[in-house]
């Protein structure tokens, strides 16, 4: 099934992107400074909740991809981590153009910062550095190169727009179509800009406001603030809350969660991801389980290493927040989860075993009509027509959300 839409990872070195990706997926990326040489693609796990629950069949799901445990279903979502981006890479710093023309078709970003300070803008440790100043420069360096490339090329673009009486979305589209753009996020941006004048007059102060525009509306960014469990933390996080929309901002330990992970599957704890509990053999023995679970014991490096984690990620901030990145990426892009099955009473997917149920889902985004997803689904196959629950037929233009449209068969003709 196909797994789009494509999130980005981004950042300054150090800042924790690969332990990011680590604690995201499977994935085994080296950590330390620039050692992110190559885009390095992997498929992280979107939490979601699945169809199963609504129609109380949580005990039938088997997902061919992911899994669901009691309704809470893990999507298969692809992830892109670039390499470390350094001010001045729209100018070739640190193979900056590069790191940027990577990120072209992304979906959406996640920046992770440093929140502790103690790595400059250089990916150069150090103590006391100021955080915010990373997360305005970054996007600066996505404006500058985009802005670039255009100026480059404006003068043409005005001439041949004039020429032929080109509207203003289908030029911005010819220029902008190479970072994934479409003429739906053009109208956005057109209209989050609020550009009143044509294009043939368009100064080069209100062609950069575009590009910024276009910035905010191709690629919206989840600001993961990372390393939340140092103590220097705590300020520069108070100090970032208040600069930016905190509906973007996540607090995370990648650290934290990788290391958990890694406990969990070699049978020293009991833990959830992007759960605030965390249980060892002791814990469980003193819930009332003597077998503590059939948890393996301890030593007590690691008890110590667990119980910092819990004072200073768990209880402080309800989980680790690496679950929580992936959610906030989907949610600003309005990820919407369709479930595309063979009979819509029975939800079955036609497998030989008729009691499981939703064995597929795939992620469209926001504004997506049923026809959107039948060719995502059934590429150029000839639908004859599309069944939503109940064996009941949905026109093509219908829109599709949660709850509505999100189980859909399709029937070739």
């Amino acid at each position: 099934m196909p797994r789009d839409p494509l999130i980005g990872l981004v950042g300054k070195p150090s800042a924790g992107k690969s332990t990011t990706l680590n604690s995201l997926t499977d994935a085994s990326s080296k950590v330390g400074r620039f050692t992110t040489i190559d885009p390095q693609r992997a498929i992280g796990y979107l939490q979601i909740d699945c169809a199963c629950a609504r129609f109380k069949l949580s005990d039938k799901c088997k997902p061919n991809y992911g899994a669901c445990v009691q309704g809470r279903r893990s999507v298969p979502i692809e992830l892109l981590d670039v390499a470390g981006l350094v001010p001045g890479a729209h100018e070739g710093r640190g193979l900056g153009n590069k790191f940027l023309d990577d990120l072209r078709h992304a979906d959406a970003l996640i920046h992770v910062v440093d929140a502790s300070g103690t790595v400059d803008a250089e990916g150069k440790e150090t103590r006391g550095y100021d955080p915010s100043v990373d997360i305005a420069w970054l996007r600066a360096e996505i404006v500058a190169w985009i802005l670039g490339n255009l100026m480059q090329r404006w003068p043409s673009i005005r001439r041949r727009h004039m020429a032929i009486k080109g509207n203003a979305v289908d030029t911005l589209q010819a220029q902008f179509s190479g970072y994934g753009s479409t003429s739906k996020i053009i109208n956005r941006t057109l209209d989050r800009a609020k550009i009143k004048e044509p294009l043939e007059e368009w100064s080069d102060e209100t062609v950069q406001h575009v590009v910024n525009a276009f910035v905010d509306e191709k690629f919206p960014t989840v600001i993961a603030l990372n390393k939340i469990d140092h103590q220097d933390a705590a300020k520069n996080i108070a100090k970032i809350m208040k600069m930016q929309d905190p509906n973007t901002i996540v607090l995370c330990s990648a650290k934290c969660e990788v290391f958990l992970r890694k406990m969990t599957k070699q049978g020293y704890v009991k833990y959830v991801e992007g759960s605030e509990f965390v249980d060892t053999k002791e814990d469980l023995i003193e819930q009332g389980d003597p077998t503590g679970g059939g948890l393996k014991d301890l030593d007590e490096k690691n008890r110590e290493q667990i119980d910092d984690f819990k004072d200073m990620v768990l209880c402080r901030f309800g989980s680790t927040g690496v679950v929580q990145v992936l959610s906030k990426a989907a949610e600003l892009l309005g990820l919407v989860p369709i479930f595309p099955v063979r009979n819509t009473s029975t939800f079955g997917s036609g497998s030989s075993d008729a009691r499981v149920v939703f064995r597929d889902c795939v992620l469209v985004k926001k504004g997506s009509t049923v026809g959107d997803v039948a060719r995502k689904v059934m590429g150029d196959a000839p639908i004859a027509f599309i069944e939503g629950v109940g064996n009941m037929r949905v026109a093509e233009d219908d829109l599709v959300a949660v709850g509505k449209n999100d189980i859909l068969a399709f029937k070739v003709g």
